[in-house]
């Protein structure tokens, strides 16, 4: 399994100074592009996978993308595991800013870690995106069965069709809830330990602002 080194600032820190975001021109695809730039802020980050302290945040130098890393981000079943750990989760919640008359949906996101299951194992990483206050829901599940004992990557990306858009006029949170679970199945939990580690989550903005906009109706 990699090094997982604690993060050491407190969670309170992890407060992202809003970023400023040029967003790339889909003029062949003939979606609208704001002609300001987008803010975007990290404004909490909670859940038993990422308890103080043990999470932390990095912007890319050019801005297109932000990644969170965990140290303690780790579900599992079996020798050393309490009841609880067999999952974990975190909720992101994020403050996007888009200039008035535009309104966004996110595409994609990526996720990687470390597992080990044994044989008859199964691990199940799995992700909610909503906006604050709104009925709509996206939900990505991506599973894995053991025996495995490997670096594992999944990445979710948005159907046009299937986007959910922030309400126009509207300033709603928008929230990325993941979740780490680890079943025994036909393994013994009694003389083995199966797990799974999550190691970062990127969203690159770039990727989600040059698919998913559009201009709100006039009103």
């Amino acid at each position: 399994m990699p090094s997982m080194a604690l993060a050491g600032s407190a969670l309170t820190a992890l407060l992202v100074s809003p970023v400023s975001l040029q967003p790339a021109q889909p003029a062949s695809l003939g979606i609208p592009v704001p002609p300001d730039k987008i803010v975007v802020e990290l404004a909490t980050v909670n859940g038993s996978g990422c308890p103080e302290g043990t999470a932390a945040v990095a912007v890319a130098p050019d801005n297109t993308a932000f990644t969170v890393t965990y140290s303690e981000y780790l579900a599992k079943v079996g020798v050393g595991a309490s009841p609880t750990d067999f999952r974990k989760n975190c909720q992101l919640n994020l403050r996007v800013h888009v200039p008035q008359g535009f309104t966004y949906a996110i595409a994609a996101a990526d996720y990687r870690g470390f597992a080990k299951l044994e044989r008859g194992a199964t691990g199940l990483q799995k992700a909610n995106y909503y906006f604050q206050g709104s009925p709509h829901t996206t939900d990505a599940r991506h599973p894995f069965n053991g025996p495995l004992n490997d670096d594992w990557q999944t990445s979710d990306v948005t159907e046009i069709a299937a986007y959910v858009w922030a309400p126009c006029g509207e300033k709603r949170n928008f929230n990325i809830n993941t979740e780490l679970r680890v079943d025994a199945g036909s393994s013994n939990p009694e003389k083995t330990t199966s797990f799974m580690a999550m190691d970062s989550t990127d969203a690159s903005v770039n990727t989600v602002y040059h698919l998913a906009w559009k201009e709100c109706p006039d009103t």
